[in-house]
């Protein structure tokens, strides 16, 4: 059993030491089906990845992709509703939703109808900040979006372009209540999960930065120390970046782990910020996130809600 302290209802694992795929899991859909950051592949059953979700934690099995011996992995975990769900009829269709709105996070699943547009309800009650999609049966991207896009622009999490805009995925003006999809770009009849987070002041925040060229980089405020960070650089291909403050305790943070990639940890680009009280600063003047006037989105994560 691994000990986060609490039960998870999303959990993120990675193998810092092997170019093992990101395993992602979630309460609603149930632990061991698998969904891979770095590939547009189906979700997948596998009894030997995480088997349950427990108290303090989660149960692992021992596929070499989260418990090979003397190998070394990351896990950041997230609260929603203690996997109890309900069903949310706000949107056009029905979804099924577990929601945490004092930590701005719900994780919402439905089937995509055959044609047409529609929309679906959240249960956060407030603006969402950033969705992350993904087609549970069949090949499709992690369309993404953020609060910087406009109406049918997203980016692709396995993937590294810059903003894209093709068959307007999100069409719907996004609210306190509803995401959208559209039939002409997403899958039509299939299952789909999203999750969902909002901004919540002194524990998370999804905003950007423009980069200044200079190791004596950008400072970014946030209001409190992070924990996790996940950037991507929207004008240009180029990888998303995981860095936290556990595999990086103190200044400089090096360690950096790319969900878009199978790549094992790497410290090849060298310092890349520092994690400070109110925020974090940039302190490499490489081009992949903080190349001079190229706006960066970042998704930010205090320990814990206040």
């Amino acid at each position: 059993n691994i000990a986060v302290n609490f039960k998870p209802d999303w959990t993120w694992i990675k193998n810092r030491d092997a170019t093992d795929a990101h395993q992602l899991f979630d309460s609603t859909r149930g632990a061991t089906n698998v969904l891979v950051s770095n590939t547009n592949a189906a979700e997948a059953a596998n009894d030997d990845t995480l088997t349950a979700f427990i108290s303090t934690g989660f149960s692992l099995g021992d596929d070499v992709t989260v418990n090979t011996n003397n190998e070394s992995y990351a896990s950041w975990n997230w609260k929603a509703n203690g996997g109890t769900t309900v069903t949310n009829e706000d949107g056009s269709i029905d979804s099924t939703v577990q929601a945490n709105t004092t930590a701005g996070f719900s994780v919402v699943t439905t089937t995509s109808p055959s044609s047409g547009t529609w929309s679906v309800g959240h249960g956060l009650g407030v603006k969402p900040s950033m969705i992350i999609q993904k087609y549970r049966t069949g090949n499709a991207r992690w369309t993404t979006w953020h609060n910087i896009l406009t109406s049918g622009q997203y980016l692709g999490l396995n993937e590294t372009n810059a903003i894209a805009s093709s068959g307007t995925p999100f069409n719907f003006t996004i609210t306190d209540a509803l995401i959208g999809g559209n039939i002409n770009y997403d899958n039509g009849s299939q299952t789909v999960v999203y999750y969902v987070f909002a901004d919540v002041e002194g524990y998370s925040k999804m905003g950007s930065y423009t980069g200044n060229g200079n190791a004596n980089g950008t400072f970014v405020y946030l209001g409190f120390r992070p924990a996790f960070l996940l950037m991507k650089r929207t004008d240009a291909t180029g990888y998303w970046a995981i860095w936290d403050a556990v595999r990086d305790v103190d200044n400089a943070v090096i360690n950096e782990l790319t969900p878009n990639s199978s790549d094992a940890e790497t410290t090849a680009a060298g310092v890349r910020l520092d994690i400070l009280s109110n925020g974090f600063k940039l302190r490499n003047s490489g081009a992949a996130y903080n190349a001079s006037g190229s706006p960066v989105i970042y998704m930010a994560f205090a320990e814990a809600p206040f």
